[in-house]
């Protein structure tokens, strides 16, 4: 006890020797020093089956029309910042404007380190609320999108998908307008009937690598449906509830009255907001992954 008391009065003593500067300066590395040490306690979580893999990243709004559809859109570009801040590379597959603003909805392919491990965390619905851009009246208003998110899937799939139970349907791709607009058929709708699956992809001109692409797509979904039943059975057996409800609730952004973001599973919350729909979550991910690692 005494050798510990030592060894704090005399770093102490060298503390209150140190100038102004180089206080700052010992200041910076210790926040540099911090923050690796919270990615390397991160990178020890990140040890489930996927979590190495990259990811489908899905976002569609909520009910609320225009405003709903353009807060769609400032997600978008908060998960776009994110990647080109963190060194992830990402890929628009499908993309569908709003009629007056924002987006009816939007598929990224991202790739990078830990990509699903690290943005898996963002599943579920995302909470705005802000005095409208859209109303005369300047009236607060409160918006939902959801995010999902798929591991994209390397490894051979055992997963048996009949031709008789896919409705494809095929369509001119959407662009900025002028020669930017496909005016083949490139674009592909898949629609898996018995589980009502979804998947499209508009991004590349030829309707055989835009097909391709879906179907790697929906493989990954069925896939992870699988995983969510068996997890769903387990923590029935074990009498624990699992959460596996993609319409979940997880994280607030508040514009008015107050400002503050919230995230309801860890409880993190910071009052920068914009510098968050700026990109800068990766301390909301990390949060939440070392939250889990707590309660499992």
């Amino acid at each position: 006890m005494s050798s510990l008391t030592n060894s704090l009065t005399l770093n102490l003593e060298l503390i209150n020797l140190l100038s102004e500067s180089e206080l700052s300066l010992v200041n910076e590395e210790y926040l540099n020093l911090e923050s690796k040490f919270n990615d390397l306690e991160v990178n020890t979580v990140l040890n489930h089956e996927f979590d190495s893999n990259n990811c489908y990243l899905e976002i569609h709004p909520g009910a609320g029309g225009t405003e709903s559809c353009d807060w769609a859109s400032m997600l978008l570009r908060m998960y776009e910042r994110f990647c080109e801040k963190n060194n992830y590379s990402y890929e628009v597959i499908d993309e569908q404007k709003g009629d007056e603003a924002g987006l009816k909805s939007v598929t990224l392919l991202i790739k990078g380190s830990f990509a699903y491990g690290y943005f898996k965390v963002e599943k579920g619905v995302h909470r705005l609320v802000r005095i409208s851009p859209f109303d005369a009246n300047k009236r607060r208003h409160t918006s939902f999108a959801s995010v999902s998110i798929t591991p994209l899937i390397t490894k051979d799939i055992a997963i048996d998908i009949k031709e008789s139970d896919l409705k494809i349907d095929v369509y001119h791709s959407s662009g900025a307008g002028g020669q930017s607009v496909n005016t083949s058929n490139s674009a592909v709708r898949i629609t898996h009937l018995p589980t009502k699956i979804v998947v499209t992809c508009q991004n590349e001109r030829s309707q055989l690598k835009n097909k391709d692409e879906a179907m790697k797509l929906l493989k990954s979904k069925l896939y992870q449906l699988e995983v969510l039943k068996k997890e769903a059975e387990i923590a029935q057996l074990k009498g624990s509830a699992t959460n596996i409800d993609f319409g979940s609730q997880i994280r607030n952004y508040v514009l008015e009255p107050y400002k503050q973001v919230k995230d309801l599973r860890s409880g993190y919350t910071t009052s920068n907001v914009d510098k968050v729909l700026d990109g800068d979550i990766k301390e909301i991910m990390k949060s939440v992954l070392l939250e889990r690692n707590n309660n499992e």
